[in-house]
């Protein structure tokens, strides 16, 4: 029976690693969604932090606008869909839109 052949240990195997384009996440600001719906968004479907959930939703309060994360587009959108989409049911204008990084 012939021997297997194997590859040699030593030698190295480069992988071409494709990834995913990165886009930011940006709340807007708005005078109907309440603060504890903003923060439980935040951190239920952006799982940021409850620190980090405060300093965006006053970002977006005090300037109109803030960056929550960078994902990849595909999770991103799916992200941002599910936050538009839990905010419609309750009836509250939220809004996040996305920016290629």
């Amino acid at each position: 029976m012939p021997e297997p052949i194997l590859p040699d240990i030593g030698e190295a195997v480069e992988e071409e690693v494709t990834h995913a384009p990165l886009y930011r996440v940006l709340i807007h600001n708005d005078d109907v969604t309440p603060m504890d719906f903003v923060l439980h968004i935040l951190r239920t479907v952006f799982l940021l932090s409850p620190v980090q959930a405060v300093q965006v939703m006053y970002t977006a309060h005090y300037h109109g606008i803030a960056y929550v994360q960078t994902l990849p587009k595909s999770e991103a959108q799916k992200r941002v869909g599910m936050a538009h989409f839990s905010a419609r049911l309750r009836r509250f204008p939220l809004s996040f839109t996305l920016e290629a990084e």
